[in-house]
């Protein structure tokens, strides 16, 4: 934990942090913090697509379908908890429960690089995962959504089929995956600095800004409540358990069953809110956006990573020896 706090790329984060909560002046334009999250996507995605060139399709059928199995049965756990425990209304715990089961792409790109500092190789086909996990979750949140919302009958549907699966998030790390593979299958590797070398220093960047963000919803903690605040901790430990055994079971190596429990213990903040504002108009964003940006990425960036390697790393000794 010690090591993972002193990484260049947290101290960034922490640094937003900090900004945020002595409010001085520091952000990023927003044209920048823009181009920024279609550089990291693309470029998780094309990192991907490299990886993925040098493996065999066939290896990916078992992790695909114990990923798409985890992305159904996250948000249900996490629905049942927020309106039975929490008491929440059935709505804001669809909402929510989409944001649990659905994927930080930041996160996942942390979880790779705190990988990288140790040493630990993980499977090349994780940003297939990360897709596969992001869309059932969503889905699974709506359809929650739809069952208990009055407002629900009157979706559009084929905008929020389009928004799902063609959305900012989805639409650029497939277009990513698909340029890295290409790449990769024809050795052409003109543009690996640009989306390799220069990657930590630009995600850097990013949780900087990130680190802002996120302090700015420190200010909702009273109005989310301590059980929300408990959950956005709780149900990340929770998630990443699940994901530690789908990818034990589904045959994935040590760092990438990591990788897994990581995508699984992370909760969206881009593509689940734009879904959950078109799905479930009713919900209250205040509640889901202050979970998953304010509670549970600093909780995972900060904490949840080494905690999560060292479940990983336990569960795997005890299962494989």
């Amino acid at each position: 934990m010690i090591s993972n706090l002193l990484d260049p790329v947290i101290i960034f984060f922490v640094l937003g942090i900090l900004s945020g909560v002595l409010k001085n002046d520091l952000k990023l334009p927003e044209a920048i913090y823009d181009a920024l999250s279609i550089y990291l996507l693309l470029a998780i995605g094309y990192k991907g697509g490299l990886e993925l060139s040098k493996t065999s399709l066939n290896n990916i059928y078992f992790p695909v379908a114990a990923t798409i199995c985890l992305g159904i049965l996250i948000p249900l756990i996490a629905f049942v908890i927020l309106s039975r425990a929490g008491k929440f209304k059935k709505p804001d715990s669809a909402a929510i429960a989409a944001h649990y089961g659905s994927v930080s792409a930041v996160t996942f790109a942390v979880a790779i690089d705190f990988l990288h500092n140790s040493g630990v190789i993980y499977d090349e086909y994780m940003t297939v995962l990360l897709v596969m996990l992001e869309i059932p979750a969503i889905a699974v949140g709506i359809t929650l959504a739809k069952f208990h919302s009055r407002e629900g009958s009157d979706v559009d549907i084929n905008s929020l089929v389009k928004e799902i699966l063609f959305g900012k998030s989805i639409y650029l790390l497939l277009g990513g995956l698909i340029a890295g593979y290409f790449a990769g299958m024809f050795h052409n590797e003109s543009i690996n600095k640009l989306f390799l070398d220069l990657f930590k220093g630009f995600l850097a960047f990013f949780l900087l800004e990130m680190g802002i963000i996120a302090s700015k919803r420190f200010r909702d903690f009273k109005r989310v409540g301590p059980f929300l605040i408990s959950f956005g901790i709780v149900m990340p430990l929770i998630s990443s358990i699940l994901g530690i055994f789908a990818g034990l079971i589904s045959g994935l190596s040590l760092g990438g069953t990591f990788i897994l429990a990581c995508m699984a213990a992370s909760s969206s903040y881009i593509a689940a809110p734009t879904a959950m504002r078109i799905a479930v108009p009713e919900a209250n964003p205040t509640l889901y956006i202050t979970a998953s940006l304010g509670i549970t990425f600093p909780f995972n960036i900060i904490i949840g990573l080494p905690v999560y390697y060292y479940l990983t790393d336990l569960i795997f000794k005890i299962f494989k020896g």
